[in-house]
C-alpha cells in the first residue's frame, strides 16, 4: 500500500489565518479542501507538500446565496450541496444536471466547488459549467481581493490564476432572467471522467437568441468555451439548423487528444452532437417548453 511522504498539518480557522499560514510556509504548503485529487497524488508521492492547510473549519467559505444580480457559491461548498440547492435549481438546471453525473455520492459529499476549479483538470465538469455561464472567481490574498472571469482563470492543465499565497474564496454567476440551461455528458461508466461534456445556456426573446454561453470539457476547448459559436447564434432564430451550425463551429474550435477514453475523431463528433443537444434543450427551456 502506497503511503504519503511525511507532512505537517494545520487546520485554518479563517480565510485570513489560511493566507497567513500560506505566507508562513511558502510554496511547500498546500491547501486541503475535499482532498479527492490531492490525497491520491500524495499517496503516489507526485505531490509532497511539507505542510497541509485544512480549510474544512472555515464557515465563511461555505454556502450558496443571492447577492444582488449574482448567485454566489462558497469555495468549500460541496458537490452534494450544489446538487440539492433550490436556489441553483431555480435559476440554472445545468448545475443539477452536471452534479448528478459527477463521480459518486462519496465524492460529492466531500469534493468542493473551489477544489474542482483550482484542480483545473482538463476534463473537469464544473469548469465547463462555469465557462458556459460566464462566471467569475473571487481570489483573496494578503494584498487584497480580486475577481477573475472563469474564462480567464485556467492558464493550462492544472494551472490557474491563483498565486502561491492566495485562496479562491467564492464563485459568482450572473442571474439571467429567462435563461434555459442544460448539461450533456458521455462517460464510459457511471461516475467516470467525461469522454466529452458540454454545458450551455440560452436566452430566447422575440423569437431570436439574445444571449447564450457554451462550455466544453475533455475535448481540448481553449478556456473551456466556444465564443465563435456563441457569436454565431446571437440574433438568430432558435432552429435546428442554426444549432447544428453553431455546434459544428464549437467542435471545430476544439483540439481533442486520443486517450484511453476514446480517439480524437470520436471526441470531435461528441463535441458537435452534445453541443447541439445542450443548445436545443436550453432554448426549449427558455421558451417555457
Amino acid at each position: 500500500m502506497q503511503t504519503p511522504a511525511p507532512t505537517d498539518y494545520v487546520r485554518a480557522t479563517s480565510v485570513a489565518n489560511a493566507i497567513s499560514l500560506l505566507e508562513q510556509h511558502g510554496e511547500e504548503s498546500r491547501l486541503l479542501a475535499g482532498g479527492h485529487s490531492l490525497i491520491p497524488m500524495m499517496r503516489l508521492r507526485v505531490a509532497r507538500p511539507e505542510m497541509l492547510i485544512d480549510l474544512q473549519g472555515i464557515d465563511e467559505l461555505r454556502g450558496i446565496r443571492i447577492d444582488g444580480d449574482e448567485i454566489v457559491i462558497g469555495a468549500m461548498t460541496t458537490h452534494a450541496e450544489i446538487l440539492d440547492s433550490p436556489v441553483l435549481a431555480e435559476h440554472y438546471a445545468i448545475f443539477r444536471e452536471a452534479e448528478k453525473v459527477i463521480a459518486d455520492p462519496v465524492v460529492r459529499n466531500r469534493g468542493t466547488m473551489g477544489g474542482s476549479m483550482c484542480q483545473a483538470d482538463p476534463s473537469e465538469d464544473l469548469s465547463a459549467v462555469g465557462a458556459a455561464l460566464k462566471g467569475s472567481v473571487v481570489i483573496q490574498g494578503a494584498g487584497g481581493v480580486r475577481t477573475v472571469a472563469i474564462r480567464d482563470f485556467h492558464e493550462g492543465p492544472y494551472e490557474t490564476k491563483v498565486a502561491p499565497a492566495e485562496i479562491l474564496t467564492e464563485v459568482r454567476f450572473p442571474i439571467r432572467p429567462g435563461a434555459g440551461s442544460a448539461y450533456e455528458k458521455v462517460e464510459r461508466r457511471v461516475g467516470d471522467w467525461p469522454v466529452a461534456s458540454v454545458g450551455a445556456y440560452v436566452v430566447v426573446d422575440g423569437g431570436v437568441v439574445v444571449d447564450c454561453g457554451i462550455g466544453l470539457t475533455a475535448v481540448g476547448a481553449e478556456h473551456f468555451c466556444a465564443p465563435d459559436a456563441e457569436a454565431f447564434l446571437i440574433g438568430k432564430a432558435p432552429t435546428e439548423e442554426n444549432f447544428a451550425q453553431a455546434a459544428q463551429i464549437a467542435a471545430d474550435s476544439c483540439s481533442p487528444s486520443s486517450d484511453q477514453r476514446g480517439p480524437a475523431d470520436y471526441k470531435s463528433h461528441l463535441a458537435k452532437e452534445l453541443t447541439h443537444r445542450a443548445l436545443r434543450r436550453s432554448a426549449a427551456s427558455s421558451q417555457g417548453a
